[in-house]
């Protein structure tokens, strides 16, 4: 019997596949920068060729890119759907925010939902951190901070539901949700009474996962994104109307000035054409002089 000769595997490789884990199970995740090259070699006590190696294969399969300025990169592989021309495209499409936050509105269900079933000690803990976070922003007033561990918060859920599909889709939609590509947050927090509301309903997700009850959790995290589209969708309407009175507005006074130009020209004294006897006399009484 004969047997094939045993290969030990490369340094680089084994690299690779570490980090190629880490950013599958989203501790690496989209957009985040690399320790330097030095740094990074010394916490996996490799050598710095060794490492170089490895990140060479992973820029090839397109799991890390190298930054004009220099650094490496976790490669935005699933927000990468969202870069110019198709930004501007659904940045100009009107249903296109409607349509983010419905898809939202399945996700985080599902998310929710698993997470009050999957979530270990370790992740009820970083949740329990988020929303004590987001609260204390609440209590100083801090919208922009509230917006942004908002955020922050809905990633804890998506990597408490423990599948990894979802929380690289989530995780690519969390990146355009920060880049405002469908939508401003801040434009949810400054409407009257909605940081209150939202606060509240962040709180009703969060009591159902760490009680474990993850029907509760998948509704109040629908409930908490149809209020999202709601609120959405009248601002969208207001800002309809705005735009509208706007060139109202501009129309009135683009015809106010045109009236206004015409009487005045209406009023203006006109001067009286000299008549040939006029001019005679002028020019003989000039003579005279």
């Amino acid at each position: 019997m004969t047997y094939d000769r045993v290969k030990q595997p490369k340094l680089s490789d084994n690299i690779v596949r570490q980090l190629e884990e880490q950013i599958l199970a989203g501790i690496l995740i989209p957009g985040e920068r690399l320790p330097p090259e030095r740094d990074l070699a010394a916490q996996l006590d490799v050598s710095r060729p060794s490492l170089r190696e490895a990140l060479q294969k992973l820029e090839t399969k397109g799991l890390l890119e190298t930054r004009q300025g220099g650094g490496t990169y976790v490669a935005d592989f699933v927000a990468a759907t969202f870069t110019d021309p198709l930004t501007e495209i659904l940045r100009s499409n009107p249903s296109a925010a409607a349509d983010f936050v419905e898809l939202r509105r399945v996700l985080e269900g599902s998310a929710a939902y698993w997470a009050a079933l999957r979530a270990t000690d370790e992740d009820r803990e970083l949740l329990t951190a988020c929303f004590e976070a987001m609260e204390a922003a609440h209590q100083r007033g801090d919208k922009e901070v509230e917006a942004e561990i908002d955020t922050d918060f809905h990633i804890a859920i998506a990597e408490a539901a423990h599948n990894l599909v979802l929380l690289h889709i989530m995780h690519g939609l969390v990146r355009v949700l920060r880049e405002g590509v469908f939508y401003n947050r801040l434009q949810l927090y400054n409407r009257q009474g909605a940081r209150d509301i939202l606060l509240r309903q962040h709180r009703a997700v969060y009591d159902a996962i760490i009680a474990g009850d993850p029907e509760a959790a998948r509704q109040a995290a629908r409930d908490h994104m149809s209020y999202v589209q709601d609120v959405m969708r009248e601002l969208q309407r207001e800002e309809t109307r705005k735009t509208v009175s706007r060139r109202r507005l501009e129309r009135y006074l683009a015809q106010r000035e045109e009236r206004l130009s015409g009487v005045a020209r209406r009023r203006a004294p006109r001067r009286k054409p000299l008549e040939a006897n006029d001019s005679q006399a002028d020019a003989g009484d000039l003579e005279n002089g």
